[in-house]
């Protein structure tokens, strides 16, 4: 079910501060912007390290919180549902977050995010190699 690691997403207050922390730590400048949200490439794999305007934070006390870590998987929707059956709660429900990236997330039954992303970058990665 879970392919391997897709995205990993962090909140921050500062996304402008963030982006430039980050671009600093990595040596690179982003490789995706969109209002609320940037992405970099990172490492061997090339794997995503997505930063997020803090502004979209679930804010609820009553749910988790923090970076979410997305799991590639093939079919969103029937993975989502399947961590449901399972005894996850419901987190985050699939959402198309541009072509060829659909993520959702569940809280696992120990209060854990778990995310699943279908990653069409994911699968190129995989391709190539």
């Amino acid at each position: 079910m879970l392919r391997g690691f897709a995205t990993v997403s962090y909140y921050a207050a500062d996304l402008e501060a963030a982006t430039a922390w980050y671009g600093d730590v990595l040596g690179i400048e982003p490789y995706f912007r969109r209002p609320g949200y940037v992405e970099f490439r990172v490492g061997d794999f090339q794997h995503e390290l997505g930063i997020i305007d803090a502004q979209y934070r679930p804010t609820s006390a009553d749910v988790p919180a923090g970076e979410i870590i997305y799991w590639a998987v093939d079919d969103v929707t029937a993975t989502y549902e399947r961590l449901l059956e399972l005894g996850a709660a419901r987190y985050q429900p699939p959402m198309e977050r541009g072509p060829g990236f659909t993520t959702a997330s569940v809280v696992d039954p120990f209060g854990n995010i778990l995310g699943v992303m279908f990653n069409q970058h994911y699968l190129d990665v995989l391709a190539e190699r």
